[in-house]
């Protein structure tokens, strides 16, 4: 039997000091033992607040929260505050004496040496932003824990660091509650998917993609006024679908369900097209760094590289922290001078670049005023969109388009900077983290733009998901004072990188697995042709069964919906419906492994 650790029952909690604003509105749900939850939604929608009350961090206004006795938990908030005069030692080794009672200890070796953390005795008031998140990330996974609750662990992190939290966290039995915008990493390790959205928590069964179909059947029955945010679910399920296998490993009945969803998308990117469009605007030469040289700190970055971009070109840059990646974007935009060698820039080259510094716009003004400063139209392609559009697609519903500047977050700000560098129509557009603090719609909202982008694109991302989705070749700075290009995209760089005893655990990430899939195993005897016969049988049987409990379940729904008056009834399908959805959830599980067994 699951161990139950913590429960919410009709918890309710509103925005401090606003009584009518609700972020949870009677939210009843409960974590298991082994259970790894990704929690998804809009900023602000009360994602860290549902964080705060699973801790007991914040008091809930009404309802009860109940945990096991004896739970021990570790609680990353998004902010990191130490106290000072700290060393790196006193937050992370805290409950250890001697240095040799911590480095007996395989766990704490293995999360230290995962998150780059050598220098123990290093003061943490000088630390950067990024070392401040690895060392407050360690100290939350070094200790014995049934359950670990994360907010935004991966912000900071690279993509190697990412993926050694990914095995560090599925390699552990224990409960995992985190929130992301990083979907790789919910694909990879979440086997449940939380969605926090008008006070309400919806849970479905999977990670990111499983989260994605899900959400957009439940869009395909919605009403009207859901229809814009369908369309959206519903390109990103395309890409999904075109996608690697292992992101679409589902039974065929829901690919053949999601087939009807997608029937009549267009491809995310037409390729052809939008190189043609780019031509036009640029011509033949865009960017060139030619016998480029450049130093850093006395490190070479570049050491006689020549890299040209041509029109169209989407290039994705990946590195290690420190690698020196934003460096090389302000090389490539002419803000840093090269050491040596030559730049070259088209004429006809209109350039804008996304920083990771924020830029100030006068406090009084809206947010449509400041965007319709810089224009009232843009056209993407073929597209043509109002800058209210654009504003919606990057995260600004109607009602908050006309919030003064000097009130939004760190995150609106950001939001809003980009949305100014798209409205003033670049041919060359140069982003460094675009994904910071954007929640999963407005990222999706973000790629469904740059799908539709002509021009050249150069971005530095962790997010591994918009980088591979957005970017149609990637190159690496290893620190041989050299640019890599990689055919095999960033699953090659985390090969090259595991190849030379880096990167997580010592072996390179492969591409996500769909939670709730079977792990594979060391090789072992090849099955004969009656085993697999026989499973393709069972595989066929299990498939007919799960087509049967579908229609079942959406049965009960109507039902449902029917005796929306009527709770005695409604509770007695309530019951049947979980029971319904048990058992396909099991049936599913079985259908895996027979699959598998089909195989060989």
């Amino acid at each position: 039997m699951p161990e139950n650790l913590l429960n919410l029952e009709n918890v309710t909690a509103h925005v401090p000091g606003d009584a009518s604003r609700v972020l949870l509105d009677g939210v009843s749900l409960g974590v298991e033992r082994g259970d790894r939850i990704g929690v998804v939604g809009l900023n602000g929608g009360g994602k860290s607040t549902l964080l705060d009350v699973i801790t007991g961090d914040r008091p809930v206004e009404g309802g009860r929260v109940s945990r096991l006795g004896g739970l021990r938990m570790a609680h990353l908030v998004q902010h990191d505050r130490f106290p000072a005069g700290s060393t790196v030692r006193d937050i992370v080794l805290a409950e250890y004496g001697a240095d040799h009672e911590w480095a007996a200890d395989a766990r704490v070796r293995d999360v230290l040496d995962g998150l780059a953390i050598s220098d123990i005795e290093r003061p943490t008031d000088g630390l950067s932003g990024g070392e401040k998140r690895r060392v407050a990330l360690a100290a939350a996974l070094i200790g014995e824990l049934d359950l670990v609750v994360l907010d935004e662990p991966t912000n900071h992190l690279d993509v190697e660091g990412i993926g050694w939290l990914a095995t560090h966290l599925t390699s552990r039995r224990i409960a995992l509650v985190v929130v992301t915008h990083d979907r790789w990493f919910l694909d990879t390790v979440c086997t449940r998917t939380w969605e926090v959205a008008n006070g309400r928590v919806e849970s479905y069964t999977g990670g990111y993609a499983d989260w994605v179909y899900a959400r957009a059947e439940r869009g395909r029955q919605a009403d009207a006024a859901e229809q814009r945010r369908r369309n959206l679910a519903r390109k990103e399920l395309a890409w999904l679908r075109r996608g690697p296998p292992a992101r679409t490993s589902k039974p065929r009945y829901r690919i053949e369900a999601a087939e009807a969803l997608i029937a009549d998308v267009p491809a995310p990117r037409d390729t052809v097209e939008l190189m043609a469009f780019a031509t036009n605007r640029l011509g033949r030469t865009v960017l060139e760094l030619e016998d480029a040289t450049v130093s850093v700190a006395g490190r070479t970055l570049l050491d006689d590289v020549t890299w040209r971009l041509g029109p169209g070109d989407r290039v994705g840059i990946v590195g290690v922290n420190g690698s020196g990646k934003t460096t090389l974007l302000r090389a490539l935009s002419g803000e840093r001078a090269l050491d040596s060698g030559r730049r070259v820039q088209g004429s006809t080259v209109k350039m804008a670049q996304l920083s990771q510094e924020l830029v100030d716009l006068p406090a009084e003004m809206r947010v449509l005023e400041a965007t319709e400063a810089v224009a009232k139209y843009v056209r993407f392609g073929k597209q043509e969109m109002t800058a209210s559009q654009v504003l919606e697609r990057l995260g600004f519903p109607a009602a908050r388009q006309w919030t003064p500047v000097g009130r939004l977050s760190g995150g609106e700000r950001r939001r809003l900077q980009l949305t100014r560098l798209l409205m003033d129509e670049p041919n060359v557009l140069l982003l460094d983290e675009p994904t910071n603090d954007l929640d999963v719609d407005t990222l999706a909202g973000l790629e469904d733009l740059l799908d539709g982008w002509p021009g050249t694109l150069v971005v530095v991302s962790h997010d591994r998901y918009l980088t591979e989705r957005v970017c149609d070749q990637v190159v690496a700075l290893f620190g041989d004072g050299q640019l890599t290009h990689l055919p095999g995209g960033i699953g090659e760089y985390l090969t090259r990188r595991a190849a030379t005893g880096h990167g997580p655990a010592g072996a390179a990430p492969t591409a996500p697995v769909p939670a709730g899939a079977p792990v594979a195993q060391a090789a072992g005897p090849k099955a004969s042709a009656a085993e697999q016969r026989a499973a393709r049988k069972d595989a066929q049987r299990l498939e007919r069964r799960m087509g049967q409990l579908t229609a079942q379940e959406e049965k009960l729904h109507a039902r449902l919906a029917e005796a929306a008056t009527e709770p005695g009834r409604l509770m007695e399908l309530d019951r049947e419906l979980k029971a319904v959805v048990a058992e396909r959830e099991s049936v599913e599980l079985e259908w895996l492994e027979a699959a598998e067994r089909a195989e060989g």
